[in-house]
């Protein structure tokens, strides 16, 4: 007499044959819709996704889910839609049909719009990338600036431009930046030995001018810096900063990827 676990093996051995095309490719019979979601929700406003009849919260910051929403039996699309859960304010409605297979639902949602997300680079051996959104929220400029990446001697006081990200508008991501990973320490200015620090400054558009000339705020030359990795070890960053001044300009990260 078969066991109980010898019945289950039998009917999850059919179940497992009765899957499989002839080539040996595995066809999923379920009448299943499945949804990737990978939003970057910045601020404090809370979204709600329906899918069908089905309820998602999607909280501030970073959110990433695939799941399969089972389909009546008929039936051959969902409708998604996602509002803001305080207000009800659409954010997005879309139409979801299983004939197009998974659906990629991927964007940015800040200040009640919504925009594609970067694609964050790679890591590299060697290389730190970074690709930046500033958001000046104090000051309000409306000017394009230069994020300008170098290394600070301590000795004899000097910033030392690397390279730099022209032309960037506020609340807009920036294209990605490349450079080199370098030490802190051990490093010197024409022969001289001086600790480094790694700064990013924040310049008016083609010049070497601080953004916050004419603002009424002072710039700190090692305390006034959008946020930035270790210089030291390869990494691949995406933040978004904003203004957070006090004696002098200083910024807080909103997000970080």
């Amino acid at each position: 007499m078969k066991t109980v676990t010898q019945y289950l093996t039998l009917i999850i051995s059919m179940l497992a044959l009765s899957s499989c095309k002839k080539d040996g490719e595995i066809q999923d019979t379920r009448n299943v819709l499945a949804v990737s979601f990978s939003i970057l929700n910045v601020g404090s406003t809370p979204l709600e996704a329906m899918v069908d009849t089905f309820r998602l919260e999607i909280p501030t910051g970073r959110f990433d889910l695939t799941r399969a929403f089972p389909l009546p039996a008929a039936q051959r699309n969902m409708k998604l839609s996602i509002t803001e859960k305080a207000t009800g304010k659409p954010v997005m409605e879309k139409e979801l049909k299983k004939e197009d297979g998974r659906a990629d639902i991927s964007f940015f949602y800040m200040n009640g719009e919504i925009g594609n997300v970067p694609q964050v680079p790679p890591v590299e051996d060697g290389k730190i990338k970074i690709i930046y959104m500033f958001r000046p929220v104090k000051t309000n400029y409306a000017e394009p600036v230069d994020i300008v990446l170098g290394k600070y001697y301590l000795t004899p006081k000097v910033f030392e431009e690397i390279t730099r990200i022209k032309n960037v508008k506020a609340n807009e991501f920036t294209d990605p930046v490349t450079i080199s990973t370098f030490t802190t320490s051990g490093q010197q200015y024409n022969g001289q030995p001086s600790a480094v620090s790694f700064q990013v400054y924040i310049y008016k558009a083609g010049t070497n001018e601080f953004y916050t000339q004419g603002t009424g705020y002072s710039w700190n030359p090692t305390g006034s810096t959008a946020p930035k990795p270790s210089s030291a070890t390869a990494s691949s960053k995406l933040y978004i900063f904003s203004e957070s001044p006090g004696n002098y300009m200083a910024f807080t990260k909103n997000f970080e990827i």
